[in-house]
């Protein structure tokens, strides 16, 4: 490596995976072209990287918030382009970052390159990025209680803070990425498993309300809370049982819905023993495979609004509290944005005004907390394949950074303290 380049993280190498970085190089020789890159390796094993051809300035500088990517992973000006265009060494994986106790290492490097031969030549300059999932002080609780299985995370501090209970998604297990870092922005987050996690059935053929009536009850008792109710966040196919949630039980204030469903999709739900929701089932056949080997789903789920399909619909008009209606338009997993515009037409019809909707073009079916490798397909655990999420990767990565913070303000909004009224209330 060249002594006197340096390549620096500010304003430090290590912050929490929804912080931006300044990533600046100086030392170089004026006008110089370099390859810049990033490297991660997820808990999985598989290696994601991205790499980006930049020219120096006349002081021999470069500052990503500045100057543009001339070619590689991206082009343009994009501070954090290094970061969100990573992609796997291997076809069809996601970035999987899971346990919160591990941060996301990220190690940028400078190279060198031979102008006459377009060549990467040596290392010039290295530098690790820390990204920590789990903020100072947070504190983090496996929760093996009654028949909930999940972990908690408190912020520091004595409170009163919002309370969230986070259905990440339907993929079984647990994900402790969304939860740990809302915790880090001040609320008590309640992740839970669907199946699959710890003692839990590793396969299952319907699904109870109850199980999130009782983790809700559990929210609520946890010292630090200062919500009467709770918020819920979702994602996907979790996004219909967090519509359920919101109708059918008490107590829920907020719900943020995620490119999911407006029916309830797949397995039929049951609450107290009775089955109060048929499940809305899809046709294999409709999928469509592309070049990649990865296909596509979206026209594949049934017409929710078909008659027959009538008993699958879920009764959001039943719900208390407030909506964020989030919808990618270039979801490829199902129909996102029309599911949006079913839901709005529906409350509307039933004098209902407790919502709002966010609609992002070009972002894909994976809206996660920023600044992570965006994936542009991967394994389908009920599809069985690989199929592909959507999105221009510019733009999904845009969308996330704008929804990240659209939650924690919705949140705030709208959940009530005991102790201060919050002006949604009045």
């Amino acid at each position: 490596m060249s002594s006197q380049v340096r390549l620096r993280l500010l304003p430090g190498a290590r912050c929490l995976f929804d912080e931006p970085v300044q990533v600046k190089v100086a030392g170089l020789r004026s006008r110089q072209l370099v390859s810049m890159r990033a490297r991660s390796t997820d808990e999985k094993g598989v290696v994601f990287s991205s790499k980006a051809t930049y020219r120096a300035d006349g002081s021999g500088e470069i500052d990503l918030g500045r100057d543009p990517s001339l070619s590689g992973s991206y082009v343009g000006v994009e501070p954090m382009g290094l970061l969100w265009s990573m992609s796997a060494d291997t076809l069809h994986k996601r970035f999987m970052k899971t346990n919160s106790l591990n941060p996301h290492v990220v190690k940028f490097s400078v190279h060198e390159i031979k102008e006459e031969e377009e060549e990467e030549g040596k290392v010039l300059a290295e530098a690790t990025n820390e990204r920590f999932l789990i903020g100072d002080g947070v504190t983090r609780v496996p929760v093996k209680e009654g028949n909930i299985r999940g972990v908690l995370f408190t912020p520091p501090g004595r409170g009163p803070f919002p309370a969230v209970l986070d259905l990440y998604t339907f993929g079984g297990g647990l994900s402790e990425k969304r939860a740990s870092l809302l915790a880090s922005r001040g609320f008590v987050v309640l992740t839970i498993a669907l199946y699959g996690h710890d003692d839990m059935p590793r396969n299952i053929t319907e699904l109870h309300l109850d199980y999130f009536e009782e983790a809700i009850e559990f929210l609520k008792r946890q010292d630090k809370v200062g919500s009467k109710g709770v918020g819920v966040i979702s994602i996907s196919k979790s996004g219909d049982l967090a519509l359920s949630v919101a109708s059918f039980l008490p107590g829920v204030e907020a719900t943020v819905w995620i490119n999911g469903c407006c029916a309830n999709v797949v397995l039929p739900l049951y609450y107290k023993k009775s089955q109060i929701l048929s499940p809305l089932m899809f046709d294999s056949s409709k999928m469509v495979q592309t070049a990649s080997g990865a296909w596509v789903g979206k026209y594949a789920v049934h017409n929710p609004l078909a008659e027959e399909n009538k008993a699958t619909l879920v009764p959001i008009e039943q719900a208390k509290g407030q909506f964020l209606f989030v919808a990618s338009e270039d979801d490829l997993n199902w129909d996102s944005k029309a599911y949006v515009d079913m839901m709005v037409e529906r409350l509307k019809r039933h004098g209902k005004e407790n919502f709002e909707s966010a609609c992002y073009p070009e972002a894909g079916h994976y809206l996660e907390p920023p600044y992570g490798p965006y994936c542009p397909s991967s394994f389908h655990g009920v599809v069985g394949k690989p199929v592909l999420w959507g999105g221009e990767p510019r733009s999904h990565a845009a969308a996330e950074v704008h929804l990240w913070k659209k939650i924690q303000e919705f949140f705030r909004t709208h959940l009530s303290s005991d102790t201060t009224e919050t002006k949604a209330k009045l």
